[in-house]
Parts: C-alpha cells; sequence; structure tokens
C-alpha cells in the first residue's frame, strides 16, 4: 500500500463494470487500498447492464448481451488479462473468453430472413451508387458539423439506404435507429470498418462462455473482494454537494437506503466517480402471462446527472438523452424451455448450432425482431436439460405480424408465438410451448439513450476541466475517437478517471487505427461494391 493512499477514500457511484474496472486499475495500478474503495450500486445486484440471472424454476433472464470484439477492445482485453478466472486456475479471463471463442466460431448462416420464412443471400451490401457517395461523404465530414443531426437526415436523398442488406444488418447489430445520431453512426463506421466486409457473417463477434454477468462481472467482483473492496448494495445516491466557486470539488455524496437517508462528507484528496447515465435505468420484466410495463419516469441515473449538471459549468446535458423514451426503448425476451426441441428446429433452419450463428433477423417483421440462439448453456446454474435463447425488438410501439398488438403490450407467451410464426414453425407451436418454462421480456426505456442525436458538448468530459476529485464513466461520457454502446467505452473511461485523477503516468491503450490502414479500407471499399 502507498503511504499517501492511507486516508484517501474513492466512492464509485453505480455499481457497472465502469466502477469495477477503475476499482480493479486502482488496486492494481496504484497499489491503492482496496477497503478504501466504496462502490454503492442502487439496484440490488452488480453489474449494471450486464446482466444474466434466473433459475429452472423461474427461467433465466438477460436484458441484452453485449457482443465483444477482439480487434479492436484494447482496454477490455488488457484488463481482462490480469483479472483471474474462475473456473479454470491459472488463466486469466481473458485467456478464458479468447479460447472459448476460438473453439467456438461465429459464422452467421442466416443473418436475414423475409416474410416468406427465406433465408436471404446477403453477401450483396445493396448499394446504389448514390449510397456509397453519402456513405462516402460522410466519412470525410469532420465530426464538428454533425452536432443534433441524424441519420435520416444525412440520407434524406438518399432513402434507398435504408432498403439496403447493409442497413438492416449494422442496424440490428448495433440496434441504431433511424433517427439515431448521425456522429454515433459515423463513430460505427470509423471503428468497426474492419467488421464491414464480414458483417454478414459477423465473424467478429467475440463470444463470453456465458451471459455476461457471470463470464465478466463476477470474476472482477471476485477479484476485487480478495483486495477487501466494499461494497454497498441498495445504496441509491440522490445528490451530490459541491465547493462554493470556480471548479468542480465534490463535498459530500447524499444518499437513501432502505428507506433512511445518509450523507458521506469528503474528506481532503477523496475520490467521487461516478455512472452519469445508464441505459438500462427502468428496465422492467414480465413473464409468460404477464407483459412488462413501460415505465419512463424518474430514471436513477439520469436525474442525479440532471440535478449536478445543473450546478456545475461542464458536467455535460443529460436532456438529449434521458427525454424521449418514445426514441430510446426497446424490448427483449428471454426463452427458457426444458429440452431442446426449439433449438433442435432453429439449428436445422438456420444451419447454425447453438453459439454459432450469432443474431438473425426478420427483416420484414413489424418490430424488426431479431434472436440469438448462445452456446449451452449460457449460465452458470443451466442444467443441460434446459435451453435458452434470447431475442429482442426494436419497434415496441408497432403492432404484430400475427399477434395483432404491439409488441410493449405483449406477455412473454405472445412474444414467442410471434416469432414461430415468423419462423413458419406454426405446426410445432403446441409441442413447442410444452416445453416452455418462462418466457420473460423486458421493456427497457433508456436502452438506446446514448444514441440518441445530440451535441458535442452534451457529453461530459470523463474528468471535466477544473474538476479536482470528480470523474465521470459512462456511456454518456466523451472520448474522441471511441463508440459508446460497448464494454470497450466503460473500461476506457474507468482507466482515464484513474489516471487522471491520481496523476498516474501510465498509457491508456490508444483506439486501434483501422480506419487509416489502406488494406482495410481497401476492403471496406470493394464490400461497398459487392
Amino acid at each position: 500500500m502507498k503511504k499517501e493512499y492511507e486516508n484517501k477514500q474513492v466512492y464509485f457511484i453505480g455499481g457497472g463494470l465502469g466502477s469495477l474496472a477503475g476499482a480493479s486499475y486502482l488496486v492494481r495500478d496504484c497499489n491503492f487500498p482496496g477497503e478504501n474503495i466504496h462502490i454503492l450500486e442502487g439496484m440490488h445486484i452488480l453489474g449494471g447492464s450486464n446482466d444474466g440471472a434466473g433459475n429452472t424454476t423461474n427461467g433465466f433472464v438477460c436484458r441484452g448481451g453485449r457482443m465483444l470484439n477482439e480487434e479492436t477492445y484494447e482496454n477490455t482485453w488488457e484488463l481482462l488479462s490480469s483479472i483471474p478466472s474462475i473456473e479454470q486456475e491459472g488463466v486469466s479471463v481473458c485467456d478464458e473468453i479468447l479460447a472459448f471463442d476460438h473453439t467456438h466460431p461465429t459464422h452467421a448462416n442466416a443473418r436475414l430472413i423475409n416474410k416468406d420464412g427465406e433465408v436471404l443471400d446477403v453477401m450483396s451490401m445493396g448499394f446504389n451508387t448514390a449510397d456509397r457517395l453519402a456513405l462516402g461523404r460522410l466519412m470525410i465530414t469532420p465530426e464538428e458539423k454533425l452536432d443534433n443531426l441524424r441519420i435520416s437526415d444525412w440520407f434524406a436523398e438518399t432513402p434507398h439506404f435504408f432498403e439496403t442488406n447493409f442497413w438492416y444488418m449494422w442496424q440490428t447489430t448495433f440496434a441504431f435507429q433511424k433517427w439515431s445520431s448521425l456522429f454515433e453512426f459515423k463513430r460505427y463506421m470509423s471503428r468497426m470498418i474492419f467488421e464491414f466486409p464480414r458483417i454478414q457473417t459477423l465473424e467478429g463477434v467475440t463470444r463470453t462462455p456465458y451471459n455476461q454477468y457471470d463470464s465478466i462481472i463476477l470474476p472482477i467482483k471476485t477479484y476485487l473482494d480478495g483486495f477487501g473492496v466494499d461494497f454497498s448494495l441498495k445504496y441509491k445516491v440522490t445528490d451530490l454537494d459541491f465547493e462554493e466557486g470556480d471548479g468542480i470539488t465534490v463535498t459530500a455524496i447524499h444518499y437513501e437506503q432502505d428507506g433512511k437517508l445518509g450523507m458521506i462528507q469528503l474528506q481532503e484528496g477523496d475520490l467521487c466517480i461516478m455512472t452519469n447515465g445508464c441505459m438500462t435505468d427502468n428496465a422492467t420484466l414480465g413473464d409468460l402471462n404477464t407483459p412488462a410495463k413501460i415505465v419512463s419516469e424518474n430514471p436513477m441515473s439520469g436525474n442525479l446527472w440532471a440535478k449536478i449538471a445543473a450546478k456545475k459549468e461542464g458536467l455535460g446535458n443529460p436532456a438529449p438523452f434521458f427525454s424521449n423514451a418514445e426514441e430510446t426503448n426497446w424490448a427483449s425476451f428471454t426463452v427458457t424451455c426444458k429440452g431442446d426441441k426449439l433449438l433442435k428446429m432453429i439449428e436445422k433452419y438456420s444451419r447454425n448450432k447453438p453459439g454459432s450463428g450469432a443474431l438473425m433477423t426478420f427483416k420484414d417483421s413489424n418490430w424488426l425482431m431479431s434472436i440469438v440462439v448462445a452456446a449451452q448453456p449460457h449460465f452458470k446454474n443451466q442444467p443441460a436439460d434446459t435451453t435458452i435463447l434470447w431475442g429482442y425488438g426494436l419497434y415496441t410501439d408497432k403492432e404484430g405480424d400475427y399477434v395483432k398488438k404491439p409488441m410493449r403490450d405483449c406477455t412473454g407467451k405472445e412474444m414467442l408465438v410471434e416469432l414461430l410464426h415468423h419462423l413458419h414453425m406454426e405446426e410445432d407451436m403446441d409441442e413447442v410451448m410444452d416445453s416452455v418454462v418462462n418466457v420473460i421480456p423486458c421493456m427497457m426505456p433508456y436502452i438506446d439513450a446514448q444514441f440518441q442525436p445530440r451535441a458535442m458538448s452534451d457529453r461530459p468530459k470523463v474528468v471535466p476541466d477544473g474538476s479536482t476529485n470528480l470523474a465521470m464513466i459512462s456511456q454518456f461520457v466523451e472520448i474522441p475517437e471511441d463508440m459508446v454502446f460497448t464494454e470497450e467505452y466503460s473500461i476506457r473511461a474507468a482507466r482515464i478517471a484513474v489516471y487522471t485523477l491520481l496523476g498516474l503516468n501510465k498509457k491508456v491503450c490508444p483506439v486501434t487505427p483501422h480506419m487509416y490502414d489502406v488494406r482495410t479500407l481497401m476492403k471496406a471499399l470493394n464490400t461497398s461494391y459487392r
């Protein structure tokens, strides 16, 4: 332990991946005493948006799945290289994940499916000359000129772009909407240009052995437990106090726990590192016979961010992200079955074994529904006679093609019925339904919030100008060149926060410049003409 850290405390607000990564950098790179690190989480469990839970009685659930990427998640792999596996002695989580992925390679054979149940040939991106020109022009336009623009604004004169195979695949792989931020779309095109030539097979997807909670969150928490890090659950932070005058210095943290209000007074040298926005705020679950309610009022992290942004300049503006749930929501569903009848049917249909196929998208679906069949088991406590699959829909306000209700009003059973119709497996419906343990729908009003159109200044810097002890880590901070909605963004933000606030002379892994590699650019250009 370094002597100068003896009496310093670090308070992380939010118990997601960013905070766990930040705590890991503190103990690993700063030799910071673990008992002086406090992670304050408003929910009853850690992990933030990296989740995975359930049992054979009530069924399993993942709200979403975070796809990793071997070539671009620079800080993620570096951090996970120092986190020991909790399953294999002497092996890091990084090695564990990459070994699993290399033995379960992704090659989707049924990426897009039409309304007749036909698997489409998606080798061609489907661009015309106007599409290519508009895309090329976007790639050379400076980010500073894209404030508040939507993707649809840029392609307004080339509406054909939204009918291309490329758009359907890119949109559903990353959960973009036509009204999403043009800025973020350009970032993705630049950062993931390496993946553009193989978007039709999703070969670049790196899979974890289980869901991300079991494969990433649990090992990091176990690692931090070994250093005595303090985890305070159901600890809802409601406000921060600041020192008067110029500059940004947090003096107190206000919280609520078990209905009681409390306050933590920060001493000189103490640090506050907060998650200033969470995309799974206000997520709700249903079940086989109950829809998941849509609740958009009072998002926990959004409210806290709004309070502190009103007190100090330079802390960003949450309004573009947390004020339009109609544009930022989508719904997912997790199907748990006894036996593997449904998975075997999908395997035969798609020509992909579980874990090898990535997304299957029903492009003519009113909900724009996609499903993923992961390698089984997907949960540590999932027995061999139980199978699961996950799906989601981007347009929850639209009536289903077969179930004549908006997706947001559907029970888990109705979502599965809609899926079986799109797969044209109606004849097997009764037998499949007999095998179902549960179908858990999940409504997430802010899951796409980080993609909302915004000005460059709406996202604060990780360490705002003038800050002495406050950093912000989330999908809602500004990190040049990197792309949101990724594990890498949270981990990179945490690393920047810790190194900057502690004055550590260590480098954060830079963004790999695939967009400047001539061979990668030539491949991308050739792909646009396929």
